[in-house]
């Protein structure tokens, strides 16, 4: 598997993990595990922005 595309897959997953910490964490009011979602879900984002460079620089 291309690396843009490993990290094209694997950001959209730390997003849909960050999602899902951070919807629990508000449902059960745990600020700290909603903060943890967030972070995590943007982390995915970039992840995810990174392999679509890559892929449109050609690597």
């Amino acid at each position: 598997m291309k690396s843009s595309t490993k990290d094209k897959v694997e950001g959209k997953l730390h997003q849909a993990s960050g999602k899902v910490k951070e919807v629990i964490g508000k449902a059960i009011d745990n600020h700290e595990m909603q903060i943890k979602g967030k972070a995590e879900k943007l982390a995915g984002k970039i992840q995810a922005e990174v392999g679509e460079i890559e892929e449109a620089a050609g690597n």
